[in-house]
């Protein structure tokens, strides 16, 4: 039984009927007169989420009423709140749904499921729902599994998800799906001319490296994820206080979200050239780390000088980017967890989307809203590249002043990627803040089932 979702009904199974507020009159005139008289004493409105746990004659549940937003369609989180309410029992959805609808629900339900187990128990959840008629169950299963894999990743504190187990998550990962990997640490990022890797990361006891996998037939089109892996960040010597250190362990959020999204792809059979580059380090103080005003040549060649050492995830991007960049992929695409100017902006919930090709801008954002899983786009603003200018070096790796860091950033990114190359570049906080359905607080996966449907839009599958 994969996310409490089961195959059949039984004898015992209780219905579960979605309602709306302005339904819920209509609906109830239908009803026996024991549940109108349970609605109108538990004063149940249907307020999207709202539950209502309607008794049987034997003390039993006869049914399940859930408020929804909107009538005739169910959305990604209408049932996430029910797996863990409802008592232990087998639940049924009483509606007919078209399947975007049933595959819609059984997502949300199977998200909802999601525990972080691995240093304390949790009561098990033991509501189970029938798989919806029409539900698209291989879907629903990548898209939990492949999120769960990226919220497991984020929630790990830094001393247990390293470089080190990082590369062998990835690794894991592409013996399951028979994926070529490789693997560049230490000064071997030297060797292999990524300089800037190595800078970020020579200060950590766990060493630097790259992640290097490989999917899929050669002829087809190329989709290459690169994803920000700096497993804590404490800044460096620019360092960070205690309230800004605290939550440094999803820093290597972007890595989550593309070994997340490559797992999609991969489950699915995408019929694309996938591949994945993570450069992987921890941002530490140490006799060896980089420093304020350190100058760095980048394996594009272009010079840069540090203005902050807690600027230090584009550093990373930056060699991973020009490498992928180097094979002129169909699609290029990386996520960072990099500013917090994007939050500022945008608050936790968006993710700043910036991209330099409107026609795939616009299917990400379309996307983003069928899926529920937003992105926003903040604009490129050329303009603003005037504030990574510096007299020793070709670019800095901060903005000269307090203002637009989420674009300053991205164009620091941009740089490092052709023109002609399509590129999508998301600055993400990867993290809830609190518990809702089906999110709880901590790791998230956000922009990955947007972005999963519109490369499968683009290239098939």
């Amino acid at each position: 039984m994969a996310f409490n979702l089961v195959a059949r009904a039984t004898a015992g199974t209780i219905p579960v009927t979605p309602v709306t507020a302005d339904g819920l009159k209509e609906w109830a005139v239908e009803a026996d007169a024991a549940t109108k008289t349970w609605i109108a004493a538990t004063g149940y409105k249907a307020k999207p989420g709202e539950t209502c746990v309607v008794p049987g004659k034997a003390g039993d549940i006869a049914r399940v009423l859930v408020g929804v937003e909107e009538a005739g369609r169910i959305g990604v989180w209408d049932f996430a709140g029910l797996p863990g309410s409802l008592p232990a029992g087998r639940y049924a959805i009483d509606a007919d749904l078209s399947g975007a609808d049933a595959t819609r629900a059984a997502t949300g339900w199977a998200l909802a499921t999601y525990r972080f187990t691995r240093y304390t128990e949790m009561p098990e959840i033991e509501a189970e729902l029938v798989w919806p008629k029409g539900a698209d169950r291989d879907h629903v299963e990548n898209i939990a599994a492949s999120t769960a894999l990226a919220r497991d990743l984020i929630n790990t504190p830094g001393s247990d998800l390293r470089p080190t187990e990082l590369a062998e998550t990835a690794k894991a990962l592409a013996k399951e799906f028979k994926a070529k990997i490789a693997v560049t640490v230490g000064d071997q990022l030297l060797k292999k001319n990524y300089p800037t890797i190595h800078m970020v990361g020579r200060g950590a006891e766990d060493a630097p490296r790259l992640i290097d996998m490989v999917w899929g037939d050669a002829k087809h089109p190329k989709v290459t994820l690169v994803g920000k892996g700096v497993c804590f960040d404490t800044g460096g010597y620019d360092l960070k206080p205690s309230i800004g250190m605290l939550t440094m362990k999803k820093d290597m959020g972007g890595s989550a979200q593309v070994l997340a999204l490559a797992r999609m792809i991969m489950a699915a059979n995408l019929p694309v050239r996938l591949r994945v580059l993570v450069p992987s380090v921890m941002n530490m103080v140490s006799g060896n780390a980089f420093l304020p005003m350190d100058i760095c040549r980048t394996r594009k060649g272009t010079t840069v000088e540090v203005g902050n050492t807690d600027a230090e995830g584009r550093l990373v991007l930056c060699d991973a980017l020009t490498e992928a960049d180097s094979e002129q992929p169909d699609l290029l695409i990386d996520f960072a967890t990099l500013t917090g100017a994007a939050r500022v902006a945008l608050g936790p919930d968006l993710p700043a989307m910036f991209c330099n090709d409107d026609s795939l801008a616009g299917d990400i954002l379309a996307s983003g809203l069928a899926e529920e899983d937003p992105l926003w786009r903040l604009p490129l603003h050329q303009p603003y590249k005037a504030m990574l200018k510096t007299k020793i070096a070709d670019l800095s790796n901060t903005g000269s002043g307090p203002y637009g860091g989420a674009i300053t950033a991205a164009l620091f990114l941009e740089h490092f990627v052709s023109k002609t190359t399509p590129w999508m570049h998301v600055d993400l906080i990867a993290w809830n803040l609190r518990d809702r359905p089906g999110r709880p607080e901590g790791g998230e996966a956000q922009g990955i089932r947007a972005t999963f449907q519109t490369i499968k839009a683009r290239f098939g599958g």
